[in-house]
């Protein structure tokens, strides 16, 4: 069922039908509900967990075109495979993942290109992509500067990526309205290779379903959603044997070691956020007439060859050396050389976005820096919030739980879970004892599908996944020069969710456009 509330229906009652006509209809018929009555008590026998998919039509103007498309949203059951003692039990339902899907109407689902998106966290829905850039709604919470207030409002989309492919979000377990079934265990979902094997197990039930093995196939992931989509990708190929013709990581963190300033020793993180607090200072007033781009250039001649050095010396630093390291990180962060020298040279993210506008009683936003907001505290160490989520996130859940009821048709009274705290800690017990690192896998992919294209999205005021780490990561891939050319590379003037910012958008939405339908171009004669 879609709606979770408690029934008056008697408990003899065979369940409601599923609503909608798409892969649920593939389902077998949950089990009926049935009532023994004894003078003592009576029994009930649960009714299976089945697909919940709900189908409506909608249309969206393009210009003059009207796009006429099917929207499905509800809860796919995912079954495993069971075997005891060597002995094969079936198919044991183990969880139910929510997604959002748009096909466009009469065409041949064999060559229409098809996208699976979802965001990151680890935890998070996939509502900021849905309903900020690909989706054919969207919401309307304003920029830096002029903010919408409360309810905030949606509109039609029409540079969304469905012009080119439909679109499949997906809520990983525990966001969105994805869960365990009854009585299973969500902390199973709550780590690294268990997340990327339900996601790949949905993906094939979704193509095998559609009948979409022949059409060109993406994957788009932000945040950790491209550690997670990278190792997607490897893993449909070597699982399934599926190949994709494009993969999209929008805001690119594959090794965690490069974005890391605490569980590891290392100051490979500090040399590799100096860009970025050179970009963010130059935006808060720190350099003059100087254009961002040069001081960014400096910014990353420094953090390429003397920063590292200096860090790497320690205490065996002659102090002359260090007057004028401490000199030249200042100045390009855009802080006080008393500060940097009581860091030791070594200027922490969350201190940052605390420090740069102290003198104003004002903190930085982490995901993007172009937004400020009122510190709590003027002597706290760091900031006790992010200006940019405060500033987005009440904009983008309103939207979407509107726009699922009223507009979509599906009804669940579970809270709809944009941000699932309780799938901390997250597991990456793969990587005991070495870095979380999945650029072996993306060169796996390349190498055994020379097909591949790759698209990389930098925000230059993102501060969650800064572009000198992502671009170092990419660098040091181990590629021949013809696969390496096949990773393409595109910067925005704004942050983590760079289509907030409305002129990033529209060039992004281009930019990806462009994107699938050059890679869709290899699977024709």
């Amino acid at each position: 069922m879609a709606d979770d509330t408690p029934s008056d229906t008697p408990a003899q009652a065979p369940p409601p039908a599923v609503a909608g006509d798409g892969p649920e209809a593939l389902e077998a018929p949950g089990e009926v509900t049935t009532t023994v009555t004894t003078t003592t008590q009576a029994k009930t026998k649960p009714v299976a967990p089945r697909d919940d998919l709900v189908t409506t039509r909608h249309t969206l103007k393009v210009g003059r075109k009207s796009l006429h498309y099917t929207a499905r949203a509800g809860r796919i059951v995912l079954r495993d495979e069971v075997t005891e003692d060597g002995v094969f039990r079936g198919l044991k339902p183990r969880a139910e993942m929510f997604v959002t899907a748009y096909t466009l109407d009469e065409t041949d689902p064999t060559t229409r290109p098809i996208a699976f998106v979802f965001n990151g966290g680890p935890g998070s829905a996939s509502i900021w992509l849905h309903m900020g850039l690909l989706g054919p709604r969207r919401v309307l919470m304003g920029d830096v500067g002029d903010l919408a207030p409360p309810p905030y409002g949606l509109a039609d989309n029409p540079q969304s990526l469905l012009t080119e492919c439909d679109l499949v979000f997906i809520d990983p377990v525990s966001t969105g309205y994805s869960r365990a079934v009854e009585g299973g265990k969500a902390g199973e979902y709550h780590g690294f290779t268990k997340d990327v094997e339900s996601i790949g197990q949905l993906i094939n039930l979704w193509v095998t379903r559609e009948k979409r093995w022949l059409s060109p196939k993406f994957v788009i992931g932000e945040s950790y959603g491209t550690l997670r989509g990278t190792a997607l990708t490897e893993h449909l190929q070597s699982r399934y044997g599926m190949m994709l013709n494009g993969l999209v990581l929008i805001s690119s963190v594959l090794d965690l070691a490069s974005i890391d300033f605490e569980k590891q020793r290392n100051d490979r993180a500090h040399a590799l956020y100096l860009p970025f607090y050179a970009a963010t200072a130059h935006l808060h007033g720190k350099h003059g007439r100087r254009s961002r781009d040069s001081v960014v250039a400096e910014a990353q001649a420094y953090a390429d060859r003397d920063y590292p050095y200096v860090l790497s010396q320690g205490a065996r630093l002659p102090a002359k050396e260090r007057a004028e390291a401490v000199a030249t990180i200042a100045r390009l962060a855009g802080l006080s050389e008393d500060y940097v020298d009581r860091a030791d040279l070594r200027i922490e993210h969350w201190r940052y976005f605390g420090e740069l506008l102290r003198d104003q009683r004002l903190t930085v936003g982490r995901l993007d820096s172009r937004f400020t907001g009122p510190a709590a505290s003027a002597i706290a160490e760091e900031m006790d919030a992010d200006p940019f989520f405060d500033a987005s996130d009440g904009a983008y859940t309103a939207a979407f739980n509107h726009y699922i009821r009223d507009e979509l048709d599906y009804v669940n009274d579970l809270p709809y879970q944009r941000l699932a705290e309780e799938v901390h800690p997250w597991s990456y017990k793969e990587f005991e004892g070495r870095p979380i690192d999945v650029s072996p896998q993306l060169e796996r992919a390349m190498r055994k599908n020379p097909h591949l294209l790759v698209h990389v999205a930098f925000g230059v005021y993102d501060g969650a996944t800064p572009p000198a780490a992502a671009e170092q990561v990419l660098a040091l891939l181990r590629l021949p020069e013809h696969l390496r050319a096949n990773i393409e590379k595109c910067y925005y003037d704004a942050g983590h969710m760079m289509y907030v910012h409305e002129e990033s958008r529209l060039k992004q939405s281009a930019d990806l456009a462009g994107f699938v339908r050059r890679a869709s171009r290899l699977t024709t004669p």
